[in-house]
């Protein structure tokens, strides 16, 4: 018999841009008329993938950011804004903290960054599938073009790495609840710092991690460039 499991959405949206150099963060930036994160937000309720949604902001645009998801009228979207914390890995904990009100150890909880700012919708059974089975997924991106290892000081090549062995991590991630929470839940601030992704740190405490392969170009809004990228392609992504 099939465990039905509840599926837990993170929208990660705290970071404070610097690197993107705009007024307001990056995942404020408007894209005809609409702030970027919002049509992240009305894809995931158009595919009604989630039971709930938890969206970790910054906690100087959670009223900004609770207003415009308000103003959107999406029919049986259940979310709420939490603040983020001082790094990624401490905003993260922050949005499990809300999950662990309502999710069992057998739930899944999608972690997506809004700096990757589409849906591969074809796949996200597949990623649930995976996170049920293994512990955790992830989307990546495979690699096609020759990928070379470098000296960081001499930015000399110094290797050529076999691509088959590489992927580039994309959005979502997927995690079984009672495996990824206990860690986040017992892990202070200073230890959380040295993990980029929950990927990095599920994979520090043994977490199997499943790639799931995805067919879009993955996107990451960084610096400027990547916005006007954005501006020409998200049509592709959403509509």
């Amino acid at each position: 018999m099939t465990t039905r499991y509840k599926k837990y959405l993170l929208l990660m949206m705290g970071g404070s841009g610097t690197r993107f150099g705009a007024d307001v963060p990056k995942q404020f930036v408007e894209v005809e008329g609409k702030p970027t994160f919002s049509y992240l937000v009305e894809k995931y309720a158009e595919l009604g993938f989630a039971d709930y949604t938890v969206i970790v902001c910054h906690r100087k645009w959670v009223d900004f950011t609770d207003k415009w998801i308000a103003d959107l009228g999406l029919e049986g979207f259940d979310y709420c804004v939490v603040p983020g914390g001082s790094s990624r890995s401490e905003s993260v904990k922050n949005g499990l903290t809300k999950v662990a009100e309502m999710a069992t150890d057998d739930d899944i909880v999608f972690i997506h960054d809004t700096t990757h700012p589409y849906v591969d919708a074809a796949h996200l059974g597949d990623l649930s599938s995976a996170a049920a089975n293994f512990g955790g997924a992830t989307m990546a991106e495979c690699q096609y073009d020759t990928v070379y290892g470098m000296d960081p000081e001499s930015k000399e090549l110094v290797s050529v790495i076999p691509r088959q062995t590489v992927v580039t991590g994309a959005s979502p991630e997927a995690f079984k609840f009672g495996l990824i929470w206990p860690i986040y839940k017992e892990m202070d601030e200073e230890h959380l710092e040295m993990y980029t992704s929950a990927g990095a740190l599920a994979l520090a405490h043994d977490i199997k991690m499943k790639i799931v392969p995805t067919d879009l170009i993955n996107l990451k809004i960084t610096y400027r460039h990547d916005m006007d990228a954005f501006r020409e392609l998200f049509h592709n992504y959403y509509f």
